[in-house]
């Protein structure tokens, strides 16, 4: 296969005053990429196709493959580190498709989780994008300051504002982030907004394991349900569960776009939460989050203190749905519905390629009685979420998402089942935006409605 190099798309005058000044170039000595494995890419090519943000923007640049030969050049004095490289670091969602893919074993996720941090340390923003960007950072990650914004937004959609301005159409216009931001924002209650769960909830028969339970951010207060099935699943499946009131964040949103200090932080009171707890293992929900908190023992990795505790942390972690299909369903499971129910599961990116569950979902939803899976062509695909990257890259995003839920709806099947927060948002926005009412469901309550004998509206 032939694999001629692609130019950096580098301006001729940029270029030129690199070399006159080559101490403005440049990683600095902070933990930049490794050379040892941007070397190991031997540029076949096998990424692009896999590749979301190459086949919307169709950018050499814009692929895997494009940001491995930049990173390169950055290190090599032939490219800065600057708004006109960095620019194709920011379109990378980060989906881990291309590990998933490539046949040398290039560790792309090695690779931009070390960039993106040099990104932020050392390349300016637009005073708009700090804004927006602060604005994300200083609030998504911390539960307490989220829910006092969801009570004034819960009062916009019971007055009809939110119906008033979605109407309109003006938002976009005045701002295409703020209008992604609005249109992703789910139907909220009361009662999720503030739901508590007590300290220790004790299995039902006997206990087979004692078990840790991440509420998550946006799942403890937008998706608050699945957090209360998730508890009730456990329990019916023999596990004591222990919720330390102390937790927050996991860490996901600003270790995916380089905040590192940050992400420490947090990964650091998430390890401290669970410290005297004396679970078994940790549970978590939403796929991202399970990623994340399985990278503490990178995340931390030059922290002496921490080192040891957070590799011991990440060994406990486990998604509920490979938690669940490794220990086996005690508790006996009923139909969904009167006549066969038919499924269609989305695989979220950082479950599918970042902790390589797929086939555990779908183990267990087969085990309902009366449920038909169905799959989706170009399940593999991201469906343009990726943590933020729908606030923060609109147009790419939306593109994808569009492509999703049409994949999605073409199964025929009467409900999706999604296991990430993220998804489900992006996945219910595009439903809603091409007049489609097929409910977004995650796993674990299918399977809590099955064992309670409750059924589901498709």
């Amino acid at each position: 296969m032939q694999t001629s190099q692609p130019s950096t798309g580098i301006p001729a005058k940029e270029s030129q005053f690199l070399a006159q000044n080559p101490h403005l170039s440049g990683f600095d000595p902070q933990n930049p990429p490794p050379q040892k494995l941007i070397d190991s890419c031997v540029h076949c090519g096998f990424c692009l196709s896999t590749c979301p943000s190459y086949r919307v923007m169709g950018k050499e640049m814009d692929s895997p493959r494009g940001r491995i030969y930049l990173m390169d050049a950055i290190h090599q004095g032939e490219a800065p580190l600057a708004d006109s490289t960095t620019q194709h670091f920011d379109t990378c969602l980060g989906c881990l498709a291309c590990v998933t893919t490539c046949p040398s074993g290039v560790q792309y996720d090695r690779l931009i989780a070390t960039t993106r941090p040099q990104v932020e340390r050392n390349v300016p923003r637009s005073w708009g994008d700090r804004i927006f960007r602060a604005l994300i950072f200083n609030l998504f990650p911390y539960p307490k300051r989220l829910r006092l914004l969801l009570f004034p937004l819960l009062l916009y959609q019971l007055v009809g504002l939110q119906k008033l301005v979605r109407a309109t159409g003006l938002l976009p216009k005045i701002s295409p982030r703020l209008a992604a931001m609005e249109a992703i924002l789910p139907k909220l209650s009361f009662a999720s907004l503030t739901a508590e769960f007590p300290d220790i909830i004790p299995a039902q028969g006997e206990k087979r394991y004692r078990v840790g339970v991440i509420l998550g951010c946006v799942q403890r207060l937008f998706f608050s349900p699945v957090n209360e099935a998730t508890v009730r699943v456990l329990t019916a499946n023999g596990c004591e569960v222990v919720i330390p009131q102390s937790q927050g964040c996991c860490a996901a949103l600003p270790e995916h776009q380089g905040q590192t200090e940050q992400a420490q932080a947090l990964a650091r009171r998430m390890i401290d939460s669970f410290a005297d707890t004396e679970v078994d293992y940790i549970i978590i929900n939403a796929a991202g989050c399970g990623h994340t908190l399985k990278e503490y023992g990178h995340i931390l990795q030059d922290d002496p203190e921490y080192r040891e505790k957070a590799q011991e942390f990440a060994r406990k972690v486990k998604d509920v749905q490979e938690f669940l299909a490794e220990t086996g369903l005690t508790a006996p499971l009923f139909p969904l519905s009167n006549e066969p129910l038919t499924l269609v599961y989305q695989d979220a990116c950082h479950l599918l390629h970042g902790q390589k569950i797929s086939v555990q979902p779908r183990q267990l939803l087969k085990q309902i009685p009366g449920v038909q899976l169905r799959e989706p062509i170009d399940a593999a695909l991201c469906c343009g979420s990726a943590g933020v990257y729908n606030l923060l890259q609109p147009e790419v995003a939306d593109e994808l998402g569009q492509q999703k839920v049409e994949n999605l709806l073409n199964t025929g099947a009467s409900a999706i089942a999604s296991a990430n927060p993220g998804c489900t948002l992006q996945i219910q926005k595009h439903l809603r935006q091409q007049g489609k009412a097929v409910p977004v469901i995650h796993p674990i309550e299918l399977l809590d409605c099955s064992i309670r004998n409750v059924k589901v509206r498709s």
